[in-house]
C-alpha cells in the first residue's frame, strides 16, 4: 500500500526498526531502512559526515522508488527527514516525525538545547570523543533514558549495537521554506514516557511548527522496541489517509 523510508536516530542504524516489519509488511506496505552513511566510522569518515550528505543520501533512496513514500524519522532522523522535504518535496507524500526533532528553519539540534527542557540523565550518558568529531553513548547508562520500557532483552541487543554518532550534522542549522518543505504533509508521534526529548519538548517543537497533525503513542523512546504493534498501527492509519 505505501512505501515507508526510515530514518534512524543518533547512534542506531536501519536495524532498529527490523520489528517492524513482520507487522508492516503483511499489510502490503514496503519499508526501507538504511544506515546513514558515516556512522561508527573512522575519524576522517566521521569528519567527512554532513547534513547535506546526509540529505543527498535519503534523497537517492526516496528517488528509487516509483512512487512518493512516506519519509519517517526517529529522534535525530528529524533532521534528516527536514531537509529532504525541502530537497524534494514532490517524491515525498508525508513526514512522520517519531519522536524526533522537528525544528524550524534556521535551528540546528544544537541551538534547540537553548529551548530544550532540562534533561541531566541525557546528558550524562553522551561521551564527546576527544578528537571532537562525535559522540559516544554510556551503553551501561542509556537504558533508562533510551528505552525503560521495552523488553529488557531487546534492549540489550540494541546497545551492543550503538556507534559513535557524527558531530557536524547537529551543529548544522536548517534551512526550510514555505513553498517546499512546508508543502509536505506533516504527523508527530508523540511518545508519551520518553526519557530522551520529553513530551514537553515534542509539544515546544510542534508549536513551532504549525499544521503538524499530533498522535500520541503510549511508548518510551524507543516505540520500535516498547511498543511496535502500536506504531505499525499509527503508521498504517497515516498510510490510508
Amino acid at each position: 500500500m505505501a512505501h515507508f523510508v526510515m530514518i534512524h536516530g543518533a547512534w542506531h542504524g536501519g536495524w532498529c526498526f527490523d520489528g517492524l516489519r513482520p507487522i508492516m509488511e503483511p499489510l502490503g506496505h514496503a519499508i526501507t531502512a538504511p544506515d546513514l552513511p558515516g556512522m561508527g566510522g573512522t575519524a576522517a569518515e566521521l569528519a567527512a559526515v554532513t547534513l547535506a550528505g546526509w540529505t543527498d543520501f535519503v534523497s537517492e533512496v526516496c528517488y528509487a522508488s516509483p512512487e512518493p513514500v512516506i519519509l519517517c524519522g526517529h529522534s535525530r532522523g528529524g533532521i534528516v527527514i527536514s531537509e529532504v522535504a525541502e530537497r524534494i518535496p514532490g517524491k515525498i507524500k508525508a513526514l512522520v516525525y517519531i519522536c524526533a526533532m522537528m525544528l524550524p528553519s534556521g535551528m540546528s539540534r544544537l541551538s534547540w538545547r537553548e529551548l530544550a527542557s532540562p534533561n541531566p540523565d541525557f546528558v550524562a550518558i553522551q561521551k564527546p570523543r576527544e578528537d571532537g568529531l562525535g559522540l559516544n553513548v554510556d551503553i551501561e547508562a542509556a537504558a533508562p533514558v533510551f528505552a525503560q520500557l521495552s523488553p529488557p532483552h531487546l534492549v540489550k541487543d540494541a546497545l551492543a549495537r550503538l556507534v559513535t554518532e557524527p558531530d557536524r550534522p547537529r551543529n548544522t542549522a536548517l534551512s526550510l521554506s514555505p513553498e517546499r518543505y512546508g508543502k509536505v504533509p506533516r504527523h508527530y508521534i508523540e511518545c508519551l514516557h520518553d526519557r530522551t526529548i520529553p513530551l514537553a519538548d515534542q509539544r515546544k517543537m510542534q508549536e513551532l511548527s504549525p499544521g503538524t497533525i499530533a498522535h500520541q503513542l503510549d511508548a518510551d523512546h524507543s516505540p520500535y522496541l516498547s511498543a511496535p504493534e502500536q506504531l505499525s498501527k499509527l503508521l498504517d492509519g497515516i498510510a490510508v489517509q
